[in-house]
């Protein structure tokens, strides 16, 4: 059973995100309210790429999850960063 807060997708997206800011792809990136996810679908991460030329590297990067969805993050509601990121087809147009 998935441990609130402890989602084993969850920890390995932000491993291979902790891994693009390594190669210089991604300056940074947040999930809000990682303490009550459940499952990664319900996740919404958000990041800054080091320059808007690396999107396309990044979006290959995190593509190893075939259901992901990006765009930009106009609100601004729940982050500041540039880009909302989920991996639920049925969230983003």
């Amino acid at each position: 059973m998935t441990q609130i807060g402890n989602v084993p997708e969850i920890n390995a997206v932000k491993k291979q995100l902790e891994e693009l800011k390594g190669k210089d792809l991604v300056k940074d990136w947040e999930l809000p309210y990682e303490g009550i996810l459940t499952r990664l679908t319900t996740a919404i991460f958000f990041l800054t790429p080091t320059d808007e030329s690396k999107l396309d590297n990044i979006w290959k990067e995190l593509k190893t999850y075939n259901i992901i969805q990006y765009s930009e993050n106009k609100e601004e509601k729940l982050s500041r960063l540039r880009w909302r990121v989920e991996f639920n087809q049925n969230t983003l147009s």
